[in-house]
């Protein structure tokens, strides 16, 4: 049984993998690093990662599609770290399920809180397995799927896991304890614990778009999730619940 934080840390440059790493384990952490995407893939094949801190400009296989194939095959945390300004990098590795972002040059402190974070909304809880036989599956009914706030886990309505990343269940946690309330895109960024990013942005709309495929009957016409035109979005409950 591990008894530390795992985490991955893939970058191409040589200094910037050393300097993560050491602050990382002085922080207490097991860290095993990577130059480049082959190397990350046998990493996560051969051993069990928490979170990954993952460049997106590297040669060859770039953080983006590292991103996409770590969110669709391992439940691991994804930190991002964009060049500073890039905007697009930033929005797409969102899209791609990254769980946060960080501009470089970085403060080690910075990451470090920003990976504490998101551990946090990765811990697991005690919740009963719902795919056990006789539980009542458990969770607040959120369009065709459930949100049990305890595990930070979603749920569809015949008990499978749909996975979610920390940002999605921070968002979907602000609806819940605000239902029939129209939330605009700057409180739903501090709900969600990311008051550094600009709401006016399409960060949280991309958020909102991917959550409403999960939820929704018919994500081309949302039932659960609206949008209020000029305003934000609300969250209208199932009537039945």
């Amino acid at each position: 049984m591990r008894d530390k934080t795992h985490i991955l840390v893939v970058d191409d440059e040589p200094d910037l993998r050393d300097m993560i790493e050491e602050y990382l384990v002085q922080q207490g952490f097991s860290v095993t690093t990577a130059e480049n995407g082959a190397a990350m893939r046998r990493v996560v094949a051969a051993q069990a990662v928490d979170l990954v801190v993952l460049d997106i400009r590297m040669p060859g296989e770039d953080g983006l599609s590292l991103a996409r194939f770590l969110r669709e095959r391992y439940p691991v945390g994804i930190v991002m770290l964009t060049a500073a300004g890039e905007v697009v990098d930033r929005i797409v590795g969102l899209e791609m399920g990254a769980d946060d972002y960080l501009g470089k040059p970085f403060d080690p402190r910075e990451l470090l809180a920003r990976i504490k974070s998101v551990l946090r909304r990765l811990a697991p809880g005690t919740t009963q397995d719902p795919t056990s036989p006789n539980k009542t599956l458990p969770g607040i009914r959120f369009g065709r799927c459930r949100l049990d706030l305890e595990s930070h886990r979603l749920f569809d309505l015949e008990g499978g896991e749909i996975p979610i990343t920390s940002m999605e269940f921070d968002l979907l946690k602000a609806f819940v304890t605000h239902p029939n309330r129209v939330l605009t895109r700057d409180q739903l960024l501090d709900m969600a614990h990311n008051r550094d990013w600009d709401p006016f942005d399409r960060s949280i709309d991309i958020r909102i778009t991917r959550i409403r495929r999960k939820i929704e009957e018919d994500p081309a016409k949302p039932q659960t999730i609206k949008t209020v035109r000029g305003k934000g979005y609300i969250f209208v409950p199932d009537k039945n619940e």
